[in-house]
C-alpha cells in the first residue's frame, strides 16, 4: 500500500505500520521494520483488557465483581469509571460518575485478576492472549511503574495478529468483543481524552476507546464513528474501523506530541482513501 510510505516522512527515528483486513485477517500492507520491538505505552490497555475478558469467559472473575474502590467493579476499571486517579490508586470520584482515564485502574484490575487466577497477571496475559495468537515478541513488563496500563512491548507484526483477532475473534466469543468495542459502557459520561482535551461525551467500551463523534481525535476525518482502538504516549496506535473492514497499527520511537496529532489522522485518511479506491 502506497499510503503506508508516509511514515518515511514522520519526524521519528524508527516507525512501522501494518494494515489488516477484517474478513480474513489478511495483511493488506506493511511498511517499516515489522519485527522491531517498541514500547506500547497505553496501547498496552487493549491487551490487558483482552486478557481480562478471557478471564471473564473462563470464569476467573465476573465483570460485576467488586474490584478497586468501594462500589467499583471489574467493569468500572475497564471503562475508566472507577474514580481512581490517573497514575495512583487514589479515589477522586464516586464509581460510575465520571470518565477518569486511569493507568492505576488497569493495574488494580490486573491485581484483581492475578488474585482470582492464582498466577501473576503478566503470565496470565501471555498464556491467555499472546501465546495463542503467536505474539511471540509481546510482553507486559512487570517492572514498569504501571505494567498493565502502560508497560507493554511489541512489534507491528504481533499487533497485526491482535488486530486480526479483534475483527474475527477466536479467543473470545464475538458477542464479548462486540460488547467491549461497540457498546458504550456507562453512556453519557464526559471526560478528558489524553492529548485531545475534554470530550462530551467521552465514550469508551471495555478497555477500548470508541471514536463516536469526538473532535479533535487521533483517527481520521474519514474514520467511521464505530472505529475503536487506543493510542499510546510512546507514539503508538491501533484502530479498527468496522465500517471499512480494516485495522491499522502504527508504532514509533518518539513520544506523542503535536507531530503525532498531525501525521496520524493524515495516515489514517490516506489508508482509508486508498482502500476505497
Amino acid at each position: 500500500m502506497e499510503s503506508l510510505k508516509m511514515i518515511e516522512d514522520w519526524p521519528v527515528d524508527t516507525a512501522a505500520v501494518a494494515v489488516v483486513r477484517g474478513a480474513d485477517g489478511a495483511l493488506l500492507g506493511a511498511h517499516g521494520p515489522q519485527q522491531h520491538r517498541f514500547q506500547l505505552a497505553s496501547v498496552t490497555k487493549p491487551l490487558t483488557a483482552y486478557a481480562a475478558l478471557v478471564a471473564v469467559e473462563e470464569g476467573v472473575f465476573e465483570l460485576d465483581d467488586p474490584a478497586g474502590p468501594a462500589g467499583s467493579t471489574v467493569r468500572h476499571l475497564l471503562a475508566h469509571t472507577s474514580g481512581l486517579a490517573f497514575d495512583e490508586a487514589r479515589e477522586t470520584a464516586a464509581p460510575g460518575t465520571r470518565r477518569l482515564y486511569s493507568n492505576a485502574g488497569f493495574d488494580v484490575l490486573a491485581a484483581a485478576l492475578a488474585e482470582a487466577a492464582g498466577i501473576p497477571f503478566e503470565q496470565y496475559a501471555a498464556e491467555a492472549v499472546f501465546q495463542p495468537l503467536g505474539m511471540t515478541a509481546t510482553a507486559i513488563e512487570a517492572t514498569h511503574r504501571t505494567p498493565a496500563g502502560a508497560g507493554g512491548t511489541s512489534t507491528a507484526a504481533d499487533l497485526a495478529r491482535f488486530a486480526a483477532e479483534l475483527q474475527a475473534p477466536r479467543l473470545l466469543h464475538p458477542s464479548t468483543v462486540a460488547a467491549a468495542t461497540r457498546e458504550v459502557s456507562f453512556p453519557g459520561l464526559s471526560g478528558v481524552l489524553p492529548g485531545y482535551g475534554h470530550q462530551k461525551p467521552n465514550d469508551w467500551g471495555l478497555g477500548f476507546e470508541i471514536r463516536d463523534h469526538k473532535s479533535p481525535h487521533w483517527t481520521g476525518a474519514l474514520s467511521s464513528p464505530d472505529t475503536f482502538g487506543h493510542f499510546g504516549q510512546s507514539g503508538t496506535f491501533l484502530w479498527v474501523d468496522p465500517g471499512a473492514g480494516v485495522a491499522c497499527v502504527a508504532l514509533a520511537d518518539r513520544d506523542f506530541g503535536p507531530w503525532a496529532a498531525q501525521v496520524w489522522p493524515a495516515l489514517t485518511d490516506a489508508v482509508l482513501t486508498e482502500l476505497r479506491g
